[in-house]
């Protein structure tokens, strides 16, 4: 029963999707959701920055979502999961790190571990019961990190665009003169696609910190269904990473889907289908496992 009410709900998701996603949805069904939107509400923590958060709540397994670096949780895929989640009626998550969005805290002072406390904070103090965490970029690495620290909390992990100890990797494939230049400067630049941002800057304290969440030299234990998927196309980070995590989570529940067009971001009409359709299908699995 739980099936064909998933499938009812899939094939109407696909509908509004097929119309361009939320973006394109009618005048009037637009103004039926700005009605619902979640709220922007903030936890406040000890001595620690507030956190910016919108929450729907509903069945469990939950899905959170964990944007990319120097996002934040107003992006398409953001906005068109909480769309889905409330359509099947499941609880839904999606917040700012420090320094992000709507967050309290500098972008330029947070770290690997900063953004990493702030995910568990989430799944212990925000959410219910085990979560499908979503994770884009950055946010696929941190992803990772909490399912290793909170493996209770994982139901199955979704990665878009996973960036597993990528910023640490594309610094140390750095000659020995390249990277002096950049330790006596104190900071290293990084190119990006994206025209709106151009550059990234990183300080050496940042790069030092993040060597110590690296996943990648050895076994990563997860046991929970990971599903990830990444575009040939994306120039930020390699479509070879998301190959990597498969090959060294221990779950043997893993999938890699490359799409051929796909670029880092994801954000095209298709590629949000497909992230929709992969989280249907695990909420579908996770419950009738159930």
């Amino acid at each position: 029963m739980a099936a064909v009410a998933l499938r009812s709900c899939r094939r109407g998701l696909s509908q509004i999707l097929s119309n361009g996603g939320p973006a394109a949805l009618s005048s009037q069904r637009l103004e039926g959701a700005r009605r619902h939107k979640s709220t922007v509400q903030y936890a406040s923590r000890p001595d620690l920055p507030k956190l910016a958060y919108r929450r729907v709540k509903g069945k469990s397994p939950g899905v959170l979502f964990l944007p990319g670096y120097a996002s934040n949780m107003n992006g398409q895929k953001a906005e068109a999961l909480e769309e889905f989640c409330r359509s099947l009626g499941h609880s839904y998550l999606r917040f700012d790190y420090t320094g992000h969005g709507a967050s309290e805290g500098v972008l330029s002072e947070g770290t690997i571990g900063t953004w990493k406390k702030d995910v568990l904070y989430v799944l212990d103090e925000l959410v219910e019961g085990p979560q499908i965490m979503v994770g884009s970029s950055l946010g696929g690495w941190l992803m990772l990190l909490a399912a290793i620290a909170r493996p209770e909390k994982a139901a199955a992990l979704v990665g878009i665009s996973t960036a597993a100890d990528h910023i640490v990797t594309v610094y140390n494939s750095l000659s020995l003169e390249a990277r002096k230049v950049f330790e006596e400067k104190g900071a290293w630049t990084l190119p990006t696609k994206h025209p709106e941002e151009g550059l990234y800057d990183f300080n050496m304290d940042f790069l030092k910190e993040a060597e110590n969440h690296c996943v990648l030299q050895s076994p990563i234990p997860i046991t929970c269904p990971v599903r990830l998927i990444h575009g040939l196309k994306d120039e930020d980070v390699p479509w070879h990473i998301s190959m990597q995590v498969a090959e060294r989570i221990l779950s043997a529940d893993v999938d890699v889907i490359l799409r051929r067009q796909g670029q880092h971001r994801m954000s095209e009409r298709d590629d949000i289908k497909l992230m929709v359709y992969t989280i249907d299908d695990l909420i579908d699995k996770l419950t009738t496992m159930v």
